[in-house]
């Protein structure tokens, strides 16, 4: 994956080329997941490519159970990359190879100050209430004044004068004053690159035009931007790319987002919440964009649609509610067969995928969730004695179960077992007895369910069958 065509190559021949780049400390949370699709959905709707890289240069960190649980989450949402992933990691002696670069065309300098020196400095600093940042001890200094041998980094020689602005694609124009950038360290003493230096490098060298991300990364952009600029004078072919740091997502209270606000990995979503892939690809896009008034956009009319001009300055909030609502839309709109063998994965065994499938229109009515399926469809699989709630075993107390008899002596009759007939059965029977339908059909689904809410009765005695139906009923009446 890792093209050493850069990213002025890209725009020159007119092609897109955006990243997501996660770190593999964790798992793939719901503000990466959101980035990823921003990236990705940009990238389709110019026709251009977008990449995955794995930033695992913290090793101590960076698990490979978090790597595998970031590629199938991105997998399950349907987030496809043009290449295979890019392992920062592997790519250390690449990124120490610029460092040299800079330091030998004088854009970066050696810096021999001590731990303990630098922690001095910080300290007085800290006692003055100034700033902690880098004085420049070492930046005009001659390296020959160091003792011999003695540990060095390497750090950018940073421009301190005057100012820097970013016209950035969602933020607007951002200035920094270029004083307030320290000369921060692109190589270690033991050789290792810092992020700065890994990140910039990795993006050039992958062709990345457009960097999408969180604007937590805004500072970043300034710290960065001079070693794209200083490669561009020793190289050339290094130009800036385009920068859309996107508002973080808030909980539903407007504090930062945290687990009790949703803050989880995708896979809590998907094992924990049962929502669909599609439901949450929507939800995230609508998550600091919008087209107008519209909620609901299939995956084509959002790479379509798409665009960066719709990505607003401010903080969206995450709102479970309306993510389960969405969901149900997604539910009612999704194949019966695909939803029965999600919900038979959930019950086990036991569970008939034929069964649920016919089952699923009328349970998918109401249902927010895969949980709500799961709990819907418990009756069809229930062993007898069917186990009664409480409120289900209030309504078959006293006369309930005299009616109970009445009904099973006239559906054993019937041998037409549709809804359409038992229904006309069943209402007829009422007729007779003088009764509102519902006086029979509570008792009934309270016998055939073990609950007071279900599917419409005669859906219910379907789904059942004849003999399952009679024999939970007999059951009851006894």
């Amino acid at each position: 994956m890792a093209s050493e065509s850069s990213s002025a190559d890209a725009a020159a021949s007119g092609g897109v080329v955006t990243r997501f780049a996660p770190s593999p400390t964790g798992f793939l949370h719901i503000g990466g997941a959101r980035t990823a699709l921003f990236n990705w959905l940009y990238a389709r709707h110019h026709g251009g490519r977008t990449l995955l890289r794995i930033e695992d240069t913290d090793r101590k960190r960076s698990t490979q159970e978090a790597i595998d649980a970031i590629i199938e989450g991105l997998d399950w949402l349907g987030l496809d990359y043009d290449a295979p992933p890019l392992f920062q990691s592997d790519r250390a002696e690449r990124h120490a190879e610029v460092a040299w670069q800079l330091l030998n065309a004088g854009h970066a300098y050696k810096c021999f100050a001590t731990p303990e020196e630098l922690e001095a400095m910080r300290e007085e600093q800290r006692a003055n209430k100034k700033p902690l940042r880098y004085d420049g001890r070492w930046r005009d200094r001659d390296p020959a004044e160091a003792p011999e041998g003695a540990p060095f980094t390497i750090r950018l020689r940073t421009p301190n004068e005057g100012e820097t602005t970013i016209h950035d694609r969602v933020q607007g124009a951002v200035t920094v004053k270029n004083e307030e950038i320290d000369d921060y360290i692109i190589l270690r003493a033991d050789g290792t690159p810092t992020y700065m230096l890994a990140v910039v490098v990795d993006d050039h060298d992958m062709g990345v035009t457009h960097v999408i991300r969180g604007d937590d990364h805004l500072n970043n952009a300034f710290r960065q931007l001079p070693i794209i600029r200083a490669m561009n004078q020793i190289e050339g072919n290094w130009p800036d790319p385009v920068y859309a740091h996107i508002p973080l997502i808030h909980g539903s209270d407007g504090a930062k987002l945290s687990k009790r606000h949703g803050a989880l990995g995708v896979e809590a979503y998907r094992d924990e919440f049962g929502i669909l892939p599609e439901a949450l690809f929507n939800y995230l896009l609508r998550l600091g964009w919008g087209h107008g008034d519209r909620e609901e956009i299939t995956r084509a009319e959002a790479v379509e649609l798409f665009d960066l001009d719709g990505v607003g300055k401010s903080p969206s909030r995450f709102d479970m509610k309306k993510l389960e609502n969405l969901n149900g839309h997604y539910l009612r709109e999704a194949d019966d067969m695909r939803l029965a063998a999600l919900v038979a994965a959930r019950i086990g065994e036991e569970a008939d995928v034929t069964l649920l499938a016919r089952a699923m229109p009328e349970l998918k009515v109401r249902a927010k969730n895969l949980n709500d399926l799961v709990e819907g469809s418990a009756f069809l699989f229930a062993k007898r004695p069917i186990a009664l709630t409480d409120k289900a075993a209030q309504i078959l107390e006293g006369e309930a179960r005299n009616i109970l008899r009445t009904i099973c002596e006239r559906l054993r009759g019937e041998n037409d077992w549709t809804s359409e007939t038992l229904e006309a059965t069943t209402k007829a029977l009422a007729e007779e007895l003088g009764l509102g339908l519902g006086k029979l059909a509570q008792p009934m689904r309270a016998a055939l369910t073990g609950t007071t809410t279900s599917p419409g009765i005669f859906d219910v005695l379907v789904l059942l069958g004849r003999d399952e139906a009679l024999a939970r009923l007999d059951a009851q009446a006894a």
